[in-house]
């Protein structure tokens, strides 16, 4: 593997990827909504937009390799810094020259900064002015980020678009502590950018919970400094949806027009939808392959649990409009007896149906708006998703 990946450093083709400079295009805009088909041009390649990200957390979607992700069509995925700098460390990922020949993925990859995953250990972690000091979920040792540590590991490991590290307070929080947040949040927002040295992309991430103002002075403060694009920090983490709608019905005049907008950890297929049309361009989540393991499939009709005993003997597949290689081979009966008997093969077929349907979706969006009938389509498949009787 090791030499593959060395051969493919040596490459013409390699060095025109890797000398791409980041760029977004608009390429349609929706007449009656924000919605927007783009694409992204990072060092390893082409992102189309709006577009879903695999979570690939440890350097892996779990239970997906990667010549799946590519046949089901993915062009980014989402690593975690903080799990990658606990295991298997930055040293050894430097050493193969970054993420992507560590895990064999040639393609582009986003790092969320870990900031989630630091402020979600509550009783491991000390907010600082410089930073946060926590303690590992994995052995207990004391770690320090700040704003620049945060940086230079994803300068090592070598994503394609890096995020700077912020604050996400729970929900429900005081006014102060959101307030408090926003405030660290876009300090250290400045020193990350003051801290690049190469030319991965970074993304600023605005905070603000439920609170308008809060939201709207984030989203103001970040978008005049030189991003390359902006994030939506703190959502799905306990608030009602229509929160959520609501929030982005008022700021999606307000974000940055040329710079690419990421939803961070959102990933229903009504929830991509409605924010697509306030004019998000990405997406990530666990949802696909998590809830695929535990048996939930997603189908052109609604979500479709397994563990309903009425798809024992089934001899559909999980969706029979679906074109994947798992609906076109294997039935209801089947995966369901998978998971019952715990069979790894069961969580394997899930998760790739799961990221199919996701991909499909966002390549069914963009080609509604290339159309000129985004809105049309979201009423569509509203409507049908919505509306079977799938359980």
């Amino acid at each position: 593997m090791r030499e593959r990946a060395h051969s493919l450093k040596k490459s013409p083709l390699f060095d025109i990827i890797n000398n791409m400079e980041f760029l977004f295009e608009i390429l349609k805009k929706d007449d009656r909504s924000k919605a927007r088909k783009g694409r992204l041009r990072t060092n390893h390649g082409i992102v189309n937009t709006p577009a879903f990200m695999p979570v690939g957390t440890n350097a892996t979607v779990k239970a997906i390799t990667n010549e799946e992700l590519a046949e089901i069509g993915a062009e980014i995925i989402l690593n975690n810094t903080y799990h990658l700098y606990l295991r298997p460390g930055t040293d050894i990922i430097g050493s193969f020259g970054g993420t992507h020949d560590f895990m064999n993925w040639h393609k582009p990859v986003l790092t969320d900064s870990g900031g989630f995953q630091v402020f979600s250990l509550s009783s491991l972690r000390k907010i600082r002015e410089d930073g946060v000091e926590f303690r590992s979920h994995i052995d207990g040792t004391k770690h320090h980020f700040t704003p620049e540590k945060v940086i230079e590991i994803q300068e090592t490991i070598n994503s394609d678009i890096m995020m700077v590290l912020d604050i996400c307070p729970p929900y429900p929080a005081p006014r102060e502590e959101v307030e408090e947040a926003v405030r660290l949040s876009g300090q250290w927002a400045a020193r990350a950018l003051r801290a690049r040295v190469k030319d991965n992309a970074l993304f600023a991430i605005a905070q603000g919970g439920v609170f308008p103002d809060l939201r709207e002075k984030a989203v103001t403060e970040l978008s005049e400094m030189d991003f390359d694009g902006l994030a939506l920090g703190g959502f799905s983490v306990g608030e009602p949806p229509d929160a959520m709608y609501e929030s982005l019905q008022r700021l999606k005049d307000i974000l940055p027009a040329g710079k690419p907008h990421y939803l961070m950890g959102i990933g229903t297929p009504l929830d991509i939808l409605e924010a697509v049309e306030c004019g998000i361009d990405m997406f990530d989540c666990v949802i696909p392959t998590r809830n695929g393991r535990n048996g939930m499939a997603f189908t052109s009709s609604g979500t479709l649990s397994l563990g309903n005993a009425r798809h024992t003997d089934e001899h559909i597949p999980l969706d029979t409009g679906c074109s994947c290689r798992v609906c076109s081979s294997y039935s209801r009966a089947y995966i369901r007896h998978l998971l019952k008997a715990k069979e790894i093969l069961g969580s394997r077929l899930m998760s790739y149906h799961n990221l199919f349907f996701f991909n499909s979706l966002m390549s069914r969006i963009r080609l509604s708006i290339e159309e000129g009938r985004f809105m049309e389509f979201k009423d569509d498949f509203i409507k049908c998703y919505t509306g079977g009787d799938n359980v």
